[in-house]
Parts: C-alpha cells; structure tokens; sequence
C-alpha cells in the first residue's frame, strides 16, 4: 500500500484525483490540500510515500515545493502546460493515464524495497522515464541545474536528476563526497590538485565556496 496526498489550489481537480484514487487499491490517499503551507505542516508530521503535485500554484511552484521536501518522496506532477510534460500528467487528467502513472510509483516503491540491500554501492536516480543505477565509484562530480541536479561521471557522460543538492549528498557516502560550493559535489577520491580556491578534476575546476572551505580541507587533507 502507497500512502500519499494531493496538493492542487484547483478543488476540481482535488476531487478528479480523489475518485481516480478509489479506482487503484494499492493507492491510499490520505488527505488532500489546496495550500502548500498546509500540506508542509502535514508532512512534517506525517511522512508519506508519494505526493500527487499541482506545477503551477499561486503561493509556491510545486517543482520548488517538491525541492524543499526533507523526506524522499515520489511526486507525480499535475499540470495544465505542456511544456512541464515529463512524465507528468497533464489536465484534464484521465483515468487511465492517471492508473499508468500510479503503476509506476507501485512499481517504482517495490523496487527501492527489493533492492534496498543492494543500493549501498550505488546511487539511483529517476531520469527521464527511467530509474538509473549510478556506482558511487563512477561519480566525479554534481552540480545544480535549475531545478535538476547534473551528476558527471568517469566514462564522461552525464546524468540529469530531478532533485535538489541537498538531497543527493545525503544519498552519498560522507567519507566519499563533500561539498565544497553552493553548487557542487566532489568525489574525495577523484580531486587531482586543489590550488587556492579552486579544485582541478581533470580538465574541470570547480570553485571552493568560502562557507564549505574549512570543511572541505579538513577532509581533503585526511
């Protein structure tokens, strides 16, 4: 069973997730809102394993309520706009658009659980319709894209995540990564030279944020 609730500022649309829930018995919808300040307080309270999430809402962006979010949550995104369809559910949402969307987050939630033993060497992600395997090995460095965090790894291509930075490095071994900027992620093991207030992997430099400095010489110097 998926507990989850529903946050959208339109009522109609509340009450169209409301009767699709009643068709998916692996979906418990345990309450819905119109207010993301109110749906905050309760996850505070009450953690839950997926959030139905309007894009567009008039006291928050739902990608950035999402992004806030301290608990690992699936979110399926209810939009009106087109140009936010990435595996989202557009409006109108239909019935059996909604259940595919649904089968994913069961699927997705049994799968996270049947291989939670096996995740300690690797990282795994959502991205682009598909859940990826990342071995921590493989990761040089992340870093903050809008709203996605962009993982570069050793055989040079790259991974667009849906999350943000703080989320990831808690999904990182800390004796493996640190922080050394706002925006960045670095691979201990990957760093070639660090010279003033710049890291050199590679042919890359990346900045060292004065805030993380400390932290980051610290450990780099273990």
């Amino acid at each position: 069973m998926i507990n989850c609730i529903a946050l959208d500022d339109e009522p109609i649309a509340i009450e169209i997730i409301q009767a699709f829930c009643d068709h998916i018995p692996e979906i418990n919808l345990m309450q819905t809102f119109t207010q993301a300040s109110a749906a905050q307080r309760y996850l505070d309270k009450f953690p839950v394993d997926l959030i139905f999430l309007d894009i567009q809402m008039p006291d928050i962006n739902g990608i950035s309520f999402f992004k806030s979010l301290k608990q690992d949550t699936m979110v399926i995104f209810t939009t009106a706009f087109s140009e936010y369809a990435v595996d989202y559910l557009l409006k109108p949402i239909e019935l059996d658009r909604f259940k595919q969307a649904c089968q994913k987050a069961v699927d997705y939630a049994e799968f996270l659980k049947s291989n939670h033993s096996k995740s300690q060497n690797s990282l795994f992600v959502r991205s682009d319709y598909s859940l990826m395997k990342i071995p921590f090995d493989e990761i040089i460095y992340c870093e903050t894209m809008d709203d996605y965090v962009k993982i570069h790894r050793t055989d040079n291509t790259t991974v667009l995540a849906l999350m943000s930075l703080n989320k990831l490095l808690v999904k990182l071994p800390e004796n493996e990564f640190v922080r050394v900027h706002r925006s960045y992620v670095v691979s201990l093991s990957k760093i070639d030279l660090v010279r003033g207030k710049k890291i050199k992997i590679s042919d890359t430099e990346i900045p060292v944020g004065v805030t993380y400095r400390n932290d980051f010489m610290q450990r780099y110097e273990l």
